[in-house]
């Protein structure tokens, strides 16, 4: 009879492509339990730091920046709008297109967010070094510049 409480195990354990699914997983529900302790999501942490970098836009260009599709970009404009974190107004070029704008409560809750996220990033990271984290970080971006360039 096998013994439900032991770890699994076999050579598939050892798979970048596993221990990456399984890290990510972990990552997941770090940050989405971060955000949420401050009523939030990932799409408006991504819209809201879009706007501090870049300024205001049209939610077509804030899609492309912060990569949200354009259906899901709605609903988080739409959500941030409601709690007064961003300003939807007419674009005076083009008075058939928004430009949203971060607010002053919004830029108080990209710093709520920036605190958690950092909070979550040592979580994750806790069992590296900063030098393992710093290579730990080129490494990936490494591979995600790789396959983004394939369009995989």
């Amino acid at each position: 009879m096998e013994n439900p409480s032991e770890e699994p195990s076999g050579r598939w354990r050892t798979l970048p492509s596993w221990l990456l699914t399984q890290t990510a997983n972990h990552a997941h529900r770090l940050v989405a339990g971060g955000f949420s302790a401050v009523d939030s999501r990932g799409y408006h942490y991504r819209v809201l730091a879009t706007l501090d970098e870049f300024g205001p836009a049209s939610q077509a260009v804030l899609g492309r920046r912060s990569g949200i599709h354009v259906s899901e970009m709605v609903a988080a404009i739409n959500e941030l709008a409601e709690r007064e974190l961003v300003e939807r107004a007419p674009d005076p070029a083009d008075r058939r297109r928004n430009v949203i704008s971060l607010t002053t409560a919004g830029k108080r809750q990209l710093r709520r967010l920036e605190k958690q996220l950092a909070e979550r990033q040592d979580e994750l990271l806790a069992p590296l070094s900063a030098e393992e984290r710093k290579r730990f970080t080129e490494l990936l971006s490494k591979l995600l510049d790789h396959h983004d360039r394939l369009g995989a």
